[in-house]
């Protein structure tokens, strides 16, 4: 696995909802909040590394757009309170991000990783978690950015593919690179075995990242600290 963690952590230190359960305050590690819409195994990899201390921080919110997504069930599994919103109910994204702000403010969210969520963050979160939010995109960005891109690969016919996790910005899978990991394409891979190769290292390397990111943070901001004492 390639990554940037660290020179990146030292830059960027930096109503309508359902099912929302208060969720208190368990630790001084730093809360996440996962973003997702569909069926949520990434979101379930970062619950569990959590779960396990082996996060660096705590998973304390579900965010899903997407009523009846499998995620939400794995949320209730994981016993991760659930924020479920309907975007379509609101006037415009950014009366739905606002809404979604105030949500991630009461349960005191620090970090936000984007697991799936097939939505493009707009400014109102941008700006509130600047530098704070990642995102894992299944291939070796800046190739095949955007939906379908195990598809995108194999039509290519390209011989690697891979997995990235990057920091987000206002672009579609335009920030800056964090991590990734290669994954090799054989000649009888088929959009459902690719699927699943591509699926395993996400699972393995982004409770990885996180971690050392997080880490990252935290020793940037420690060393400030100690600079002003």
């Amino acid at each position: 696995m390639r990554t940037g963690i660290e020179g990146q952590a030292a830059e960027y230190a930096g109503t309508a909802a359902l099912q929302i359960t208060p969720s208190a305050r368990t630790s001084s590690l730093p809360r996440i909040a996962v973003f997702a819409s569909g069926s949520g195994s990434n979101f379930q990899a970062l619950a569990e590394a959590s779960r396990a201390g082996q996060l660096g921080g705590e998973v304390v919110l579900l965010v899903c757009d997407k009523p009846g997504a499998r995620v939400v069930e794995r949320g209730r599994e994981a016993g991760v309170p659930a924020a479920v919103f309907e975007p379509k109910r609101y006037e415009s994204r950014g009366h739905y991000e606002r809404d979604v702000l105030r949500t991630l403010s009461r349960h005191g969210v620090q970090w936000i990783a984007l697991a799936g969520y097939m939505r493009l963050v707009t400014p109102v979160l941008l700006e509130a978690y600047e530098g704070r939010i990642l995102n894992i995109h299944p291939s070796l960005l800046p190739s095949f950015p955007g939906l379908h891109a195990v598809r995108q690969a194999l039509d290519y016919g390209v011989k690697v593919t891979g997995v990235t996790v990057h920091l987000v910005d206002a672009g579609m899978d335009t920030g800056p690179i964090v991590a990734q990991e290669a994954v090799a394409i054989g000649e009888d891979d088929t959009l459902e075995s690719l699927l699943a190769k591509i699926q395993e290292v996400e699972h393995r390397i982004y409770p990885q990242v996180v971690r050392s990111l997080l880490a990252g943070a935290h020793a940037g901001q420690r060393a400030g600290q100690e600079d002003k004492a």
